[in-house]
């Protein structure tokens, strides 16, 4: 049974980096597609990336084009999302999700993902 478990969150001034991380457990990650989402208080989930079986393919939502970068290190069955300049507005508990349809080559954000982590917070404040 897969499981996926987030790490890496905490407290950055705005303009900082962080990297969280996504391990995944029971099955191959290459296997499937992982997205991250986030949620902030009071709003929404929304996604906000996602990389396909052998990496080859990533997409970002606008509001993180640019600034945050997507990988996955099948070896380690791990994704990694890297986040720059970060801004108030990023802050959210950000979770990996994993999906067996093959949907990021297709450029899409939002599908049902078949497996979720619990989260990891990350806060942007001064």
């Amino acid at each position: 049974q897969l499981q996926l478990v987030e790490s890496g969150g905490g407290l950055v001034q705005p303009g900082g980096s962080l990297r969280v991380s996504c391990l995944a457990s029971g099955a191959r990650l290459d296997y499937y597609n992982i997205g991250w989402f986030r949620q902030a208080p009071g709003k929404g989930r929304e996604g906000v990336s996602c990389i396909s079986g052998a990496g080859l393919s990533t997409n970002y939502a606008d509001s993180v084009k640019g600034r945050f970068t997507i990988s996955r290190d099948n070896a380690k069955n791990t994704v990694y999302l890297q986040m720059n300049n970060l801004k108030p507005e990023d802050t959210a508990v950000y979770y990996c999700a994993a999906s067996a349809v093959n949907y990021c080559r297709r450029g899409t954000l939002n599908i049902g993902m078949d497996v979720w982590g619990k989260g990891t917070l990350v806060t942007i404040s001064s």
